[in-house]
């Protein structure tokens, strides 16, 4: 068996958002089943050092729905629940969840404040253009956006 990987997640009432971190993985699978399971493993390294990791989520999934998306620091899951709804957990054991398993304050959103939220209208058709994702800060939080120009000293 390999080391496991670390796994941010957040949630939305329709869709759960699962970040393996995992820099340079390579041969990469990933893998949701029906029933709420996700499976992911890769290697890592010069000597293809494996990495794997089986969750039992707390609801079943829409495999079909599901997307994937591998970057070179990141592999970025969005599973599409079954049912909508707000889920008591990630995973369906109750208790602390293991090491390996965080939330992921970036994409964190309280149900209350799910329709305020950027995320929510998440566009998944460009999940092929990985690229273009930023989960760092958002654009519209910027400090310097309204400031003037500089002038030049003379």
């Amino acid at each position: 068996m390999g080391r496991h990987p670390e796994v941010v997640w957040a949630q939305r009432s329709d869709k759960v958002f699962l970040t393996v971190e995992l820099p340079d993985a390579k041969n990469p699978v990933v893998k949701f089943e029906p029933d709420g399971k996700f499976l992911f493993s890769a290697t890592v390294g010069s000597e293809d050092q494996p990495y794997e990791i089986i969750l039992d989520l707390f609801g079943k999934v829409n495999t079909e729905s599901s997307k994937v998306s591998v970057g070179s620091r990141n592999i970025l899951c969005i599973a599409q629940k079954n049912e909508t709804g707000w889920w008591k957990r990630l995973l369906s054991s109750e208790g602390k969840p293991p090491p390996y398993v965080k939330v992921d304050w970036n994409k964190w959103v309280d149900e209350d404040e799910e329709k305020e939220s950027k995320l929510d209208n998440f566009d998944m058709g460009g999940m092929n253009d990985y690229s273009s994702y930023d989960a760092g800060e958002d654009e519209a939080d910027s400090d310097d956006e309204d400031l003037p120009e500089l002038e030049k000293a003379s």
